[in-house]
C-alpha cells in the first residue's frame, strides 16, 4: 500500500489549516526568506536524483524526446487554456465582485496547479508505484506543509481544500504506474534507478530470480541477461 501520497496530502491540510490560523500574524521576512528555501530544496532533490540515475543517456534522452513530443502537442497551450476555464468557472458565480475577486481567483487557481501537477509529485507518485519508495514524496510533503501554510495566510482555509484533488492525483499515477511496472523489464528497472528498491519491498519475486539465476549456467546467460544476473546475486548477498 502507498503511503506517501496520504503524508503529502496530510501536509497540505495541516499547512492550509495553520495558516488560516495565523492569517497575517507570520511575517512578510519569513514568507520571503522560505520560498527562496522551497526552490533550493527543489533544486537539491533534481541534483540528487540524476547523481543516482544509473542510466543517464536513458534519462537525458527521454527528457529530449519529452520534450519534443510535448512541444508538438502543444501541451502549454492546452494547460494554459485549463487553467483560463477552470478560472472562469471559478467566477462564474461572482460576476458583480469579479475584480475583487480576480487576484484571489488567480492566485488559488495558480496553487492549485502548483501542488496538483508539479513534476516532483508527478514522479514521486509514480516511483512509489513502481518501486515503493516513498522518500521524494515525504520530501515533497515537507515543502508543502510550508507553502500551504504560507499561502493560508492569505487565501485563507481554501488552501487546506486543495489536498483533495492532489490525494486523488498521486493516488491515480501511483496506481497506474503500478499497472505498468508488470509490462517493464528487469533491466529498465535498473537503469530507472528503482530496480533494488522494488525488490526490497517483493523480496519472494526477486528470491525467485534470484534462484532462476542461480540455477542457469553462466554459460546460458548472455548479454544484458548476464548483467542482470549479477546485479540480483549482489543484492541477495546484500539481504
Amino acid at each position: 500500500m502507498v503511503t506517501g501520497p496520504f503524508i503529502n496530502a496530510s501536509a497540505v491540510l495541516v499547512g492550509g489549516v495553520l495558516g488560516a490560523l495565523l492569517s497575517q500574524r507570520l511575517p512578510e521576512r519569513i514568507r520571503t526568506s522560505m520560498t527562496s528555501i522551497f526552490g533550493l530544496a527543489s533544486l537539491g532533490i533534481g541534483i540528487l536524483l540524476v547523481i543516482k540515475c544509473a542510466n543517464l543517456p536513458v534519462m537525458v534522452l527521454s527528457t529530449l524526446v519529452g520534450t519534443l513530443l510535448g512541444e508538438i502537442c502543444n501541451m502549454e497551450k492546452g494547460i494554459n487554456t485549463l487553467v483560463s476555464k477552470l478560472q472562469q468557472l471559478m467566477s462564474a458565480k461572482g460576476k458583480k465582485k469579479a475584480s475583487a475577486h480576480e487576484s484571489y481567483i488567480q492566485s488559488y487557481v495558480a496553487i492549485i496547479v502548483l501542488f496538483c501537477a508539479s513534476g516532483t509529485g508527478v514522479f514521486g507518485a509514480m516511483r512509489e508505484g513502481m518501486t515503493g519508495d516513498a522518500s521524494i514524496l515525504i520530501a515533497k510533503a515537507f515543502l508543502d506543509f510550508f507553502t500551504a501554510t504560507i499561502f493560508a495566510c492569505t487565501l485563507g482555509i481554501a488552501v487546506a481544500a486543495i489536498s483533495v484533488p492532489m490525494l486523488l492525483i498521486q493516488l491515480t499515477l501511483a496506481a497506474c504506474a503500478a499497472i505498468i511496472m508488470p509490462l517493464t523489464t528487469p533491466m529498465m528497472r535498473y537503469a530507472a534507478g528503482g530496480h533494488r528498491a522494488a525488490h526490497l519491498r517483493n523480496k519472494n519475486v526477486c528470491r525467485g530470480e534470484y534462484a532462476a539465476c542461480a540455477g542457469a549456467g553462466d554459460a546460458d546467460l548472455s548479454g544484458l541477461d548476464a548483467v542482470f544476473c549479477l546485479k540480483t546475486r549482489a543484492f541477495s548477498a546484500m539481504w
